[in-house]
């Protein structure tokens, strides 16, 4: 792994430039690398936050980009639920992106088949890769430490065959799910966690600074040779002890 870096914002209205830049850089690097821009999206509050701080870039090109997805509900695409759903309606369906650019589960199929379709259609677009490598994951972390669709002792999280794996008795509703697995995000190379407010205080501190039991699947996050961030604004980060970054204004990570 390159390091962690540990970055903090007075406010998520300060993080959420940060971010965008983050992935642009990336994306310009990967580009001119390779020819192409692989993004690995989350839900919950990402959604929002990076639909709105792309959109605010000028000239903002996702032609070479190609979206997929660190875990999706096994639900239709029209579901509040549906985390390509709230994508489609919030970025895709503004930006100009190729025609395969956007790499989705088939909600129509039962939740093992539907993992198995979604390993083949990253292995596709992978070609010659065992396991896929992403330019950039983006993640968030639920209350409970966990992250995509991996939670705390949970059998997943020793999953280390499958890219992708199903999950029907997902703790938090809906209970059917398709999850990228360790192997699979510890591959990218590069990592960035979005964790914002007071709430989210004491799990960080238990995921960057340890805890007594087994870490919590947030904090097995270690990219074999790849960038690791996390991107916190300052509710969350009140408790924590380490050392954390806090840039100015207009910061590029």
């Amino acid at each position: 792994m390159a390091g962690r870096r540990v970055v903090s914002f007075p406010s998520s209205a300060e993080l959420g430039p940060a971010l965008a830049s983050l992935v642009t850089s990336r994306a310009e690097k990967a580009i001119s690398s390779r020819g192409r821009f692989t993004l690995g999206l989350s839900g919950g509050s990402l959604v929002s936050m990076l639909s709105k701080e792309l959109l605010a870039l000028p000239q903002l090109d996702c032609s070479k980009w190609l979206f997929a997805f660190c875990d999706e509900r096994l639900v239709p695409f029209n579901d509040p639920e549906s985390t390509y759903g709230l994508y489609q309606k919030a970025l895709f369906s503004k930006v100009n992106i190729a025609g395969s650019g956007v790499l989705a589960i088939d909600p129509s199929l039962p939740v093992a088949e539907c993992a198995e379709d979604y390993c083949r259609k990253l292995k596709d677009a992978f070609p010659g890769e065992t396991i896929p490598v992403f330019d950039l994951l983006l993640l968030g972390m639920g209350p409970d430490g966990h992250t995509c669709s991996l939670f705390p002792d949970h059998i997943l999280l020793e999953e280390n065959q499958k890219i992708v794996a199903p999950i029907s008795d997902s703790p938090k509703p809906p209970p059917q799910r398709v999850t990228m697995t360790f192997p699979t995000v510890n591959a990218a190379r590069c990592v960035a966690f979005v964790s914002t407010g007071g709430s989210k205080a004491t799990i960080l501190k238990e995921v960057l600074e340890g805890r007594e039991g087994p870490a919590l699947p947030a904090a097995r996050v270690v990219p074999q040779s790849g960038e690791l961030f996390w991107l916190v604004d300052d509710p969350a980060a009140a408790s924590l002890t380490l050392q954390v970054e806090r840039p100015g204004s207009g910061a590029k990570l």
